[in-house]
């Protein structure tokens, strides 16, 4: 069998982004995958992006991954989420075509050159505490420098549908029952997490009349700088609500839920819950929201989205039809939890590799997180840092400064994850700069000296940011009275004091369009230019100032701890934190500081131990 230099085991958002980032390095890459017709499939709902998700797959696609060249090509409701709301907090999403996205993310990798092997990987095979490559369940030994493990819910998974419990990584397909156990052997510290999913409903038994729409965004925001407008039709949403004949049919027959009854170990989402810890938490709230989602234009499932659920399926029927507008509706696929083995990521390297085994590396739910995004910038990450072993590529500087992957990557090695990992915006300390409308200005140039960004993405990126400067300097040339700005309808204090464009854009309401007729070289660049430059101008002073937070913050959160750091022997720190900062090993104070429950006094402590010659000398 051929050597290869990665495999990526897994043909999920992880592993799809994992093989085809690889290949971009010119990586002799393998996948090895139960189902190669499943490659790219959407398992939980029918859509990409979101708020903070959505920031994820700019970064992605900034550096030229394709998650999000493939939601566009298979969008059929873009809406911009927070619309109302700052830039810093807004996020792109589209409700996907399930079948068109597969296909999508399919053709995008059979451009690439790699090796696609069909099989369960059932062990991994080392020499001289390396990673050597995986073995199948038939026996065949395929060869590697590193591996990628992106297994998500398949490692032991188990679907349950009130007390029905079955073997499997999602409806209708295998469980991967082997592996776990070989990673224990190695030490690898194995917990129990679980998802859910929603009944699966025929549309054409959906009284859509009585319900709100929910169309697609009349100026649809795509996912990819590279992409203009949407590929194919756009189609609404229906919202309906449960009531309290819901409730009570949930409430009366909670011992039934397989998350109710025992049956279920695993800890679920939190911020996404099922129907019925909605219900159980929220006792006093009559009714909860649920977007009927289209799953595809050439389709009758629909995804309704805000009742996952694991009661029985008769139960199901029951509840559902006590909605409005699906009084009638026909279950295709019911509901169900599925509980699965993951991985505590507390003290892998930044890259993701783990010290199991070298060149051993991790992505995606194994990891502890949930979402599609989530997964697809771990396989990613991943990527480079096999990249960065074998060819010695420069990095691609992943911190919390500078991208909401770093946000997610320090969360994860520094804090592990107790419950199933979900990036949100408020995770983000510097949220205003790192804006889903600027991922490419932070991270395109770093991947293209990294050697992931394509010649064509880095020429796309180039242009736009030549002429973003342009109309940047033209703005910072403009000199405007206040006398002046009121002749364009700016209203302003008669103080004297003239403005260039960045300060009159700052001011709420001006836009564009407004100081053009002051200055008439804005009208030489795009509309999605002079739109950059206007959420910068908006921002600018609040940056500045988070530029200098960061730049103080980072003067000592950017001390570097050594790994064999005795933290018994910092005076001051408790038992509780000794043993949390011993078992976490953060590589930094700044990784210290996000661990939860250290504070600032054990910070100030640990630099001055560091700081001291003494104990230098016992470490």
């Amino acid at each position: 069998m051929k050597h290869f230099d990665v495999i990526v085991v897994g043909g999920g958002h992880a592993g799809s982004e994992a093989i085809h980032a690889a290949c971009r390095y010119g990586l002799n890459a393998a996948l090895v995958t139960l189902d190669k017709s499943k490659i790219g499939s959407m398992s939980c709902n029918p859509a990409i992006g979101g708020l903070g998700k959505g920031h994820l797959v700019r970064e992605i696609d900034a550096l030229d991954g394709i998650m999000g060249k493939a939601a566009d090509v298979s969008g059929i409701q873009f809406r911009l989420l927070n619309r109302s709301k700052g830039p810093a907090v807004q996020g792109p999403r589209t409700q996907s075509d399930r079948q068109l996205y597969l296909k999508a993310i399919q053709k995008l990798l059979a451009k690439e050159k790699l090796t696609t092997i069909e099989g369960e990987v059932s062990g991994l095979l080392s020499k001289g505490g390396c990673v050597d490559g995986v073995t199948l369940f038939d026996g065949t030994e395929v060869y590697s420098r590193t591996v990628i493990l992106t297994a998500g819910t398949f490692m032991r998974g188990v679907i349950h549908i009130g007390d029905q419990r079955v073997s499997a990584g999602r409806m209708g397909e295998n469980a991967a029952k082997h592996l776990s156990g070989q990673m224990e052997s190695l030490g690898a510290g194995f917990g129990r997490l679980k998802t859910g999913t929603p009944p699966r409903l025929n549309g054409n038994t959906i009284n859509w009349d009585v319900l709100e729409v929910q169309p697609a965004d009349d100026d649809p925001v795509m996912l990819s700088f590279l992409s203009q407008s949407p590929s194919v039709r756009q189609v609404s949403c229906g919202i309906t609500h449960t009531n309290q004949n819901t409730h009570d049919i949930i409430q009366e027959n909670l011992s039934k839920s397989a998350m109710y009854s025992g049956h279920i170990v695993g800890v679920g989402p939190r911020y996404c819950p099922s129907i019925e810890d909605k219900v159980t938490r929220f006792p006093d709230k009559k009714s909860h929201q649920i977007f009927l989602e289209p799953e595809g234009l050439k389709t009758n499932h629909i995804y309704p989205n805000g009742i996952s659920t694991s009661l029985p399926e008769t139960l199901q029927h029951q509840y559902v039809r006590s909605i409005v507008g699906l009084e009638r509706v026909e279950v295709l696929q019911p509901g169900y939890a599925i509980e699965y083995d993951f991985m505590n990521p507390i003290g892998l390297s930044g890259d993701l590799e783990t010290d199991l085994l070298g060149g051993l590396f991790l992505a995606g739910q194994i990891n502890g997180t949930t979402g599609y995004e989530e997964a697809a910038a771990q396989g990613l990450v991943a990527a480079i840092g096999v990249a960065k072993k074998i060819k010695g590529v420069p990095e691609v500087k992943f911190d919390r400064s500078s991208s909401y992957i770093g946000v997610m990557i320090d969360d994860l090695t520094s804090r592990g994850a107790s419950e199933p990992y979900r990036m949100f915006t408020s995770r983000a300390e510097f949220r205003l700069k790192l804006r889903a409308d600027n991922a490419d200005q932070r991270l395109t140039e770093q991947g293209w000296l990294s050697g992931c960004v394509s010649e064509n993405r880095y020429k796309a990126f180039s242009e736009k940011f030549e002429n973003l400067t342009a109309c940047k300097r033209v703005l910072s040339d403009m000199s405007v009275s206040p006398n002046e700005a009121r002749l364009a309808g700016i209203e302003l204090g008669l103080d004297g004091r003239r403005r260039n464009g960045h300060e009159l854009l700052a001011i709420p309401g001006v836009s564009v369009e407004n100081i053009a007729e002051l200055e008439p070289l804005l009208a030489n660049w795009p509309k999605q230019i002079k739109k950059q430059a206007a959420c910068e101008a908006l921002y600018v002073t609040y940056i500045d100032r988070q530029r200098r937070d960061i730049e103080a913050l980072a003067k000592d959160l950017g001390v570097e701890i050594p790994k064999n750091f005795n933290y018994s022997l910092v005076s001051g720190l408790s038992s509780e934190m000794i043993s949390k900062l011993s078992l976490a090993r953060p590589t930094s104070l700044g990784a210290a500081k996000n661990i939860e429950g250290v504070t600032p006094a054990a910070l100030t402590a640990i630099l001055l131990a560091l700081k001291s010659a003494e104990l230098k000398k016992v470490i």
